[in-house]
């Protein structure tokens, strides 16, 4: 039966199913090689990647094959050595080899920037062609990585051609008894795949490279397809509703006291102390990790400009990045919230008119406008800023989208561009319009607030010749770029007359790495956060535990201000104020309360550890309900508060 099936009508299919095997497991191999020196494997972690990492290539063989595969099993066999079906197989197997090589050589590319199998934010790429094949074609050598996966088929093909494959395939007799063996088989297999085999089952090991090595791909990428975003109270450990808002409501509460009763958090705000109303810029860093700065222990000089401003004005120390995508920066520092599962708040629907922080500085009598070197098309920012009142300034490709819900949108030209690549314009490009913009709002008598997004600090990592010693191409480079850039801003700034009465915010969106040997790496998620031109506030160091959300509730404390909030962040400087901090993936959500860590999961589970930072290593551990409680009230409430539109004005 077995040199029936593989010298018959079936020979092509299984020798690419051969064939894919063979190579996803020299492509996993040489993942494996490349993080060996990142992470200790043991015995047990290289037996189980190699195979569940089988079983999941057989899923991925199997989907791929299965149009194939029914095609066999209907094709009359009076047809079967017709120039029709001959045409038909090769275009076939030319195409599910063009697939396979072409998803093998994205999958190398993922892993060098994400150290990882696809997920969510392959699947969001999909959506993003532009930036993304651009952003491809500027990062590698596009013409010779195509042709080189066109050799690889034409090869392949050959060898089949060379071992007889296609005339074994063409010149076979096989009655449909048979032939329906053979394919209800590996149909029923398929099944089975799509029945009982989740992708989750690659992540119960505590070696998140070889949870990551496990998985298939393509399997991977499906999987995040059909769990971009999740339903917290389906998925994730509850509490009752009324505990779980009297357990945040506890930890948030203000001078002021709670409006109304419930399920709410909207309470009101009591400022005390001198009031102050400056402009303020922040300036949201595209992958600015911590240890980029001499602060926090690099020693290649990379940020010479942060690391003095960081030395004479307030810095943050401790502060953990909520998630490990622009979009959950975003979040954090508009909403103040928490991550929740799936996608950040900033791409889902019905997220206009929410009670933003710029929603506080509005009713403080502020203008808002948000800044972006690239088109804020990308990840729905324009939707989402420009729906909660801000204006809008970007480079603006795609102006027909979206413009019907803007106040104001302000196109950069092209005359006032030096330098542009896939993901946009270069930092000094982009501040050049903060300084115009920034102008022009001084004039109109009122306060401003401008949401700065940078671009630079992102692959290709390219950016204007002549500025740095450092040659462009490489991360390092591009922080330095960045920092350059930043330098030269703050210089500019301080020529304008509105300066003195202008407070600058320097904070990373989130770090340029979120992978390591734990699923959740909370190394990976630490930032710094430097506000500078705060009268009194120079050379202070908050060095408490903190999260993003922290930020402005911290900083309209430090302002005097009076106002009513519905932010689940904290005033650090208060002296009730107890350090924790919230972050997580798309799917895990973490909670870490001073050495107490807990990740929250789908299929209701919590695991609890202690976190020791010097060796950044979580060990499992007992910790009292109590902690596990508030952990899951943080995540409950804010996926409620969003859901109910108790988040909204």
């Amino acid at each position: 039966m077995f040199n029936r099936v593989m010298k018959g009508r079936y020979s092509v299919l299984f020798a690419f199913i051969i064939t894919f095997l063979l190579v996803s497991f020299l492509v996993r191999t040489g993942l494996l090689i490349v993080s060996i020196p990142k992470v200790g494997f043991s015995l047990t972690d290289v037996f189980h990647l190699y195979l569940l990492g089988f079983v999941y290539d057989i899923g991925v063989a199997l989907f791929l094959t299965v149009f194939y595969s029914l095609y066999l099993l209907f094709l009359p066999e009076r047809w079967n050595n017709s120039l029709g079906n001959k045409i038909i197989t090769y275009i076939f197997i030319f195409l599910l080899l063009l697939i396979s090589f072409f998803s093998f050589f994205a999958e190398l590319t993922f892993w060098q920037e994400f150290e990882s199998r696809f997920n969510f934010i392959a699947v969001d790429y999909l959506i993003y062609t532009y930036e993304v094949i651009h952003n491809i074609n500027e990062s590698y050598p596009l013409p010779i990585l195509i042709g080189g996966v066109l050799l690889l088929v034409s090869v392949v093909l050959f060898l089949f051609s060379r071992k007889q494959l296609f005339k074994y395939s063409f010149q076979s007799f096989m009655s449909f008894k048979s032939r329906l063996i053979v394919s209800g088989s590996l149909f029923g297999l398929m099944m089975l795949y799509v029945l009982f085999v989740n992708n989750t089952a690659a992540e119960s090991g505590a070696n998140r490279y070889s949870n990551e090595l496990s998985k298939a791909g393509i399997y991977s990428f499906f999987a995040a397809f059909k769990n971009n975003e999740l339903n917290y109270n389906d998925f994730y450990p509850l509490i009752p509703a009324d505990q779980a808002y009297e357990l945040i409501k506890k930890e948030v509460q203000g001078g002021g006291g709670f409006v109304g009763a419930g399920h709410t958090i909207k309470r009101n705000v009591v400022g005390k102390g001198t009031l102050y109303k400056p402009n303020v810029i922040m300036i949201t860093v595209e992958s600015l990790s911590a240890d980029f700065m001499k602060h926090f222990g690099n020693t290649q000089n990379l940020m010479p400009v942060l690391d003095s401003l960081a030395d004479s004005n307030l810095l943050f120390t401790n502060m953990l990045a909520t998630g490990t995508r622009t979009v959950r920066g975003m979040e954090a520092l508009t909403l103040s919230i928490p991550p929740t599962p799936g996608n950040s708040i900033v791409r889902r629907a019905h997220n206009e008119n929410l009670t933003t922080i710029g929603d506080i500085f509005k009713n403080a009598g502020y203008s808002r406008t948000f800044y972006y070197g690239g088109d804020g098309y990308f990840d729905n920012m324009n939707e989402y800023f420009g729906s909660n009142g801000f204006d809008i300034t970007d480079r603006g490709r795609n102006i027909k989208m979206g413009d019907s819900y803007l106040t104001k949108r302000t196109l950069i030209q092209d005359k006032q561009v030096h330098f542009e690549n896939a993901w946009g314009i270069s930092d000094e490009d982009l501040f050049d319009a903060v300084i115009r913009g920034s102008d022009q709002a001084y004039k109109t008598g009122k306060p401003f607030y401008n949401f700065v997004m940078t671009t630079s600090n992102h692959r290709p990592f390219t950016f204007p010749g002549g500025r740095i010693s450092i040659t462009e191409g490489s991360r390092e480079a591009a922080v330095r770029y960045t920092d350059y850039a930043i330098g030269r801003f703050l210089k500019q700034l301080a020529e304008k007359p509105w300066y003195k009465n202008t407070v600058v915010i320097i904070v990373a969106d989130h770090c340029a790495s979120s992978a390591g040997k734990n699923e959740i790496d909370i190394s990976k998620y630490h930032i710094p956060c430097i506000v500078l031109n705060l009268p009194g506030k120079n050379k202070q160091v908050i060095d408490k535990l903190c999260s993003q959300i922290d930020l402005y509730p911290t900083l309209f404390k430090l302002f005097g201000w009076s106002y009513q909030s519905n932010l689940f962040g904290q005033d650090v400087l208060d002296s009730s104020y107890s350090p924790r901090a919230v972050f997580g993936t798309y799917q895990k959500l973490a909670y870490l309360k001073n050495d107490s860590l807990v990740i929250l999961g789908p299929q209701q589970k919590a695991e609890t550890f202690l976190y020791h930072k010097a060796e950044n290593e979580q060990v499992p551990h007992s910790l009292p309900r109590s902690i596990t409680d508030k952990a899951i009230a943080y995540y409950q409430t804010a996926y409620d508060l969003f859901k109910i539109g108790g988040l909204h004005q």
